[in-house]
């Protein structure tokens, strides 16, 4: 489409469905400018090729598409990830995992000169990044079952400059004799007949779908913790906003103590987690 203004652009993505907020940004990007130059600019006339990407994205944002694939990047806990359809969004939910996991390595396990910390299924290395870059002292492990997956975290991993190293395999088998003062994971938990999954249809569905209730790879996790946590450490797990009691029980049937849930900022009890048993 030639001679298309900003003004106009605009009005094809409100017309197509699409959020002014994430229209904007689509549209800044394809012109290499700021969001707020939009405003004051709105007759300014968009060349052939800048037209061509921009209404290119909002079809693909009008589909469902999330954002952060479109523009191949999300922030997470102050950090700039480089996403794929690889792995999942990082989500500001996830980062009360990572504060959660920063206060025990300040906390409890702040006298551990070099605490084995591990990230269960890493995804794009959003948790173990952040883990790494607050705790500079934390030697930390990411491991995955996916390959896409892996060459995604790594590559932040080098353009960020944080040493996690990274190991394929699944859950705990990964990291088979080794033991941790802290792990963490943010696995798949939602039940295989759940209302919400066509929504989620552009991720990838193995890190999303975790059996009838939802809860078959928390209770892998949980059942092996004892073999891979040092007395003292800690398991601590990202779940639905209805699974807080269920998951506290699977810790408890797996021997962990000091059981607990945290809440997001929205006040939902978003992870769960518990301590093996012994002093640090």
């Amino acid at each position: 489409m030639s001679g298309l203004t900003v003004a106009a652009a605009l009005s094809v993505a409100r017309a197509s469905g699409v959020d002014r907020l994430d229209a904007q940004l689509l549209l800044a990007r394809a012109l290499g400018r700021p969001r707020p130059w939009l405003i004051a600019n709105d007759d300014a006339v968009l060349r052939e090729d800048q037209s061509a990407a921009y209404l290119k994205a909002i079809e693909r944002r009008a589909a469902g598409e999330p954002l952060a694939y479109i523009v191949g990047e999300k922030e997470f806990h102050g950090l700039l990830l480089t996403v794929s359809p690889a792995v999942l969004v990082p989500r500001p939910d996830t980062e009360t995992l990572v504060r959660w996991a920063l206060d025990l390595l300040e906390g409890p396990l702040s006298a551990v000169p070099s605490p084995q910390v591990v990230d269960l299924g890493t995804g794009s290395g959003a948790v173990a990044l952040a883990v790494c870059h607050a705790c500079r002292r934390a030697d930390v492990t990411a491991t995955d079952s996916s390959a896409a997956a892996l060459r995604v975290a790594h590559a932040n991993a080098r353009r960020l400059g944080l040493p996690v190293r990274f190991v394929a395999g699944d859950w705990w088998h990964a990291v088979r004799g080794r033991r941790f003062a802290l792990a963490l994971s943010n696995p798949p938990y939602i039940a295989e007949a759940d209302p919400h999954l066509p929504a989620l249809r552009h991720e990838p569905q193995a890190a999303l779908r975790s059996g009838r209730d939802g809860l078959d790879a928390i209770r892998c996790i949980a059942s092996a913790a004892g073999k891979h946590l040092e007395a003292g450490g800690w398991l601590l797990l990202e779940h639905g906003h209805e699974q807080a009691d269920a998951v506290r029980s699977i810790l408890a049937e797996a021997g962990l103590v000091d059981l607990q849930s945290r809440a997001d900022l929205a006040g939902v009890l978003r992870c769960s987690g518990g301590r093996c048993p012994g002093p640090v």
